[in-house]
């Protein structure tokens, strides 16, 4: 108790005095060695505050990742949300508008689809963006452009369908797969194919990228709520209850 009472002592001093005044430099080495001894046996004796130290820092930490997050989508939001060439579904004059960065072969953008897709069509006043963000490998680029490609040839509904069928597609990526995938939705490969390596749909992947690079967003699945950034999967309970924060404000 009296080590205790010493150290908060101690403490209290500190605040008490001008900072000038409590110079640890001017202390003898004894009476700093006492006073390192004392706060030592005081965190011991109290470890829970050095919890409670380290949760306002993580506190203070995500409160400063979150304001960073709300300038990097102020700032980028033409390019996030009327960049003239993403797919736009939902509802197009919806009152909440929902991005997501998507590669093909990411496990956890493979478990997010029927629950976003759930999420939009129940809700039924969310516009939803797709952003093609392939960076696992080559399959991932190979399916974007594939899906992309299709968006150019058949159009938006077409891309969809594409979509929807290359996120739960567990083959080697290819071109007989592919053919097989547009085959299987009454789709024709072939001008498809042919557009994969179009000028355009390098540039739609480029500008996906630098975007990301300036979200400094650097996985799949990441969601664009209105102007909060999510970097992860986010269960479908929990898109709700965002949609519905962002309308109460």
């Amino acid at each position: 108790m009296k080590r205790t009472l010493a150290a908060a002592g101690l403490s209290l001093a500190a605040l008490s005095v001008p900072a000038a005044a409590f110079d640890l430099t001017a202390m003898t080495e004894d009476e700093r060695t006492a006073f390192r001894a004392e706060i030592r046996a005081y965190l011991l004796e109290n470890p829970e505050i050095i919890m409670e130290a380290v949760g306002v820092l993580e506190q203070r930490q995500a409160d400063q990742q979150a304001q960073t997050d709300l300038d990097l989508v102020r700032v980028n939001a033409e390019d996030i949300f009327d960049d003239g060439y993403s797919w736009v579904g939902g509802n197009p004059d919806g009152d909440v508008t929902l991005v997501e960065f998507v590669d093909y072969r990411c496990g956890y953008c493979r478990k997010a689809h029927d629950e976003v897709a759930q999420l939009v069509d129940t809700d039924g006043n969310i516009r939803f963006i797709l952003k093609e963000f392939p960076i696992l490998g080559e399959d991932s680029v190979v399916s974007s452009r594939f899906a992309i490609a299709t968006r150019m040839v058949a159009g938006d509904d077409a891309y969809k369908q594409m979509h929807d069928a290359l996120i739960t597609f567990n083959g080697n990526v290819g071109r007989g797969s592919l053919t097989r995938l547009a085959e299987g939705l009454g789709i024709d490969p072939e001008p498809i194919l042919a557009r994969m390596d179009d000028p355009e749909v390098d540039a739609e992947i480029r500008q996906n990228r630098e975007l990301a690079g300036r979200l400094q967003v650097n996985g799949t699945p990441t969601f664009v709520f209105e102007d909060q950034l999510l970097r992860g999967y986010v269960p479908l309970q929990g898109m709700m209850q965002i949609v519905d924060q962002i309308r109460a404000n």
